[in-house]
């Protein structure tokens, strides 16, 4: 039963929220053509190259191509300061516009380096070895001293048989050079789910019931688990069909267009990155920031990090350095980043919205009602660090640009969080004009716990379109 005090904060949280609403109606606008196929991966399954790796929490290649056309961002230089697996850089360079890229993530980070190697490095003499290498299935005839690089949570995700033959493809291709090493890690990040027990699937990595994992309570059955040699040789195949010359001619395979823009990747976390850059540099950003989901790409992609030698104490790491969006994410000295963003955290302490709904999640937390204590704390450092970069992000910008941001509404005890009017209002208070909030023209849900306790409330899926004066 709610309590008068519960049900007094309820009523604050709603208020709060209809005057906001109040002030951004006239700036949402339900846009048909942004179907979620769009404002995500799904569409990029069917684009060459953009394919290769399912970087489920990537927006589509499409996506960039309309947000650039409809507010005719055509030259320049732009940023995505949360890069994932590159789609906003390439996008970007593929209409011509110089981009430069933030990613925290080994995996993102290797994703985009090979896509470059092979952009602006393959020739058409490591295609040709590239190619032989995989109808010869090289690594099957070499006698591997490797053994496969794993982290505790990672441990029984394959069967022995392919365990082995990981090892053996992997010690074959470390006697590559480095570029084709490049390109051959890459192939088999790109399979590494499909050959093992394992799914992604939001918070965590869910586990086969055939797997050392199975009594778990998350296990499934995640139906055929794939031979190596025919997930991998089928990858490297489709590699082929998107990149292969319609000439056997002795140049570089990947033909040039002059008219590319250049790429720079910046590896780490965009907190301690931004704060380097010069005033007024870019003349757009298009991001898609982690959400305030609890969703932990440590452990998502916990399969690919080991592959790439991330030790127990990396990982733990990189959780912590990423933007607050998990229950394990300790609070951020932001003002040692950066003493500046007092500014930010000021505006941050003053949202009304903001501090009601930490406020009731504090007092949640004290009753023991919450299913897990960190939500407060999660909630809290996504909102104060967001309010930083939102203010670095205007200092980078050049006056007139726009800053792109897709993000989703999110619901914990039983109230839904206005991500989108929250980041806006901080975003206003930061300088920006509120362009648009476009909108998906379907309502996500919420989590099956929520609906179970609470019922089902929809929840905006956005995308932001900020204006500096």
């Amino acid at each position: 039963m709610t309590s008068e005090v519960e049900s007094d904060d309820l009523g604050e949280i709603d208020h709060l929220d209809k005057q906001l609403h109040d002030r951004f109606q006239d700036k949402f606008v339900v846009q048909p053509s942004l179907t979620r196929l769009l404002v995500s991966f799904q569409a990029n399954k069917t684009r060459p190259i953009y394919r290769w790796y399912k970087y489920k929490e990537a927006f589509s290649a499409s996506l960039v191509e309309f947000l650039f056309q409809k507010y005719q961002v055509i030259q320049g230089k732009i940023l995505d300061p949360f890069t994932g697996s590159g789609t906003a850089l390439f996008a970007a360079s593929d209409l011509g516009i110089d981009v430069d890229g933030i990613e925290l993530l080994p995996i993102g980070q290797h994703i985009i380096n090979t896509k470059i190697i092979l952009d602006t490095e393959f020739t058409l003499d490591d295609f040709n070895r590239l190619k032989k290498w995989f109808n010869l299935q090289t690594w099957k005839q070499f006698d591997s001293q490797v053994t496969l690089p794993e982290l505790r949570i990672t441990k029984g995700a394959y069967s022995e048989e392919t365990k082995k033959e990981i090892e053996q493809y992997l010690g074959a291709c470390y006697q590559e050079d480095s570029k084709i090493k490049s390109v051959l890690i890459f192939t088999l990040l790109c399979v590494l789910e499909s050959v093992s027990y394992t799914r992604k699937d939001g918070q965590y990595l869910r586990w086969d019931y055939r797997s050392g994992h199975g009594q778990s309570k998350q296990s499934f059955n995640k139906g055929e688990v794939l031979e190596f040699s025919k997930a991998i040789t089928q990858k490297f195949n489709e590699l082929v069909n998107d990149l292969e010359p319609p000439t056997q001619q002795l140049e570089l395979f990947q033909s040039k267009n002059n008219n590319q823009g250049k790429i720079n990747l910046y590896q780490g976390s965009c907190l301690e990155i931004m704060p380097d850059f010069p005033d007024s540099t870019y003349d757009a950003i298009i991001t898609s920031p982690p959400y305030c989901n609890r969703y932990d790409y440590t452990r998502t992609y916990a399969l690919e990090l080991a592959l790439l030698g991330i030790s127990e104490k990396q990982l733990i790491n990189l959780r912590q350095e990423m933007l607050s969006c998990t229950v394990e994410n300790h609070p951020k000295d932001l003002l040692a980043i950066n003493q500046d963003w007092e500014v930010a955290l000021s505006i941050a302490n003053s949202q009304t919205l903001l501090q009601a709904i930490l406020r009731y999640l504090d007092n949640q937390k004290s009753q023991g009602i919450l299913n897990n204590n960190g939500i407060p704390r999660m909630v809290r450092g996504y909102f104060y660090e967001m309010a930083c970069i939102i203010q670095e992000s205007f200092r980078i910008l050049k006056p007139g640009a726009f800053l792109f941001m897709v993000n989703d509404n999110v619901r914990y005890a039983g109230i839904s969080i206005s991500v989108d009017m929250i980041l806006s209002d901080f975003a206003e208070k930061l300088g920006f004009i509120t362009e648009n909030i476009l909108v998906l023209p379907g309502d996500k849900g919420n989590s099956s716990q929520q609906m179970g306790n609470y019922g089902r409330a929809p929840l905006r899926k956005c995308v932001y379109v900020w204006k500096k004066q």
